[in-house]
């Protein structure tokens, strides 16, 4: 199965020493931990978030974008901090069809090459290796077609986003999906089947 985890604990993120036992230990049992967002820090929701009409403050803090802001950074900083090659069988799960990385993958490693990083890997291959999406919350083709080219099928799991969303937006996004059989297979549960080892 695996683990899952809300945003930073104490304001932390895991790449501080201190979560080393755990993360060490998921990979020695090879279960994946999904980082899902968490409320963001007080300071960064007076920061970013503060003083929106009609109550948009806590929706653009969360579900609205800093969720996913912040789950991209948590990733990223474990990139960065070489913390994932320390680790290199780790996995994680994310949601939300990758938390902005698709979209951003080529431009991370433009910025942070590894002349810059003095990682073994660049930040993409990073990502591709240790990091699955799932598409919770996330139901237009767009997204999904970056997901694809950027992680590809086999790191996509399929997800609602309740109770933050709907089911039924999900189900009929999947139910329209023009895929190969067996593709759409390995999207609805194929993917989920293996990575979290619900099928014996």
């Amino acid at each position: 199965m695996g683990a899952l985890l809300s945003g930073t604990i104490n304001g932390l993120f895991l790449d501080d020493p201190q979560f080393a036992p755990l993360l060490a230990r998921a990979e020695a049992l090879g279960v994946p931990l999904y980082l899902h967002p968490g409320i963001p820090p007080q300071a960064v929701r007076d920061a970013y978030y503060s003083h929106l009409p009609h109550g948009l403050d806590q929706r653009l803090a969360m579900a609205g974008f800093g969720w996913h802001a912040e789950t991209a950074v948590h990733v990223l900083r474990l990139v960065l901090s070489g913390t994932l090659d320390r680790y290199p069988r780790l996995q994680l799960i994310i949601g939300h069809m990758g938390e902005t990385l698709p979209v951003m993958m080529a431009r991370c490693d433009q910025v942070m090459p590894q002349a810059e990083t003095q990682l073994p890997r660049t930040v993409s291959q990073t990502l591709r290796d240790q990091v699955y999406l799932t598409t919770s919350g996330i139901f237009t083709s767009p997204p999904l077609e970056a997901a694809l080219a950027t992680f590809g099928l086999d790191r996509i799991l399929f997800s609602i986003d309740y109770p933050f969303a709907p089911n039924a937006p999900g189900k009929a996004f999947l139910d329209g999906l023009q895929m190969p059989p067996a593709d759409l297979e390995k999207l609805a549960h194929g993917n989920a089947d293996r990575v979290l080892k619900l099928v014996l």
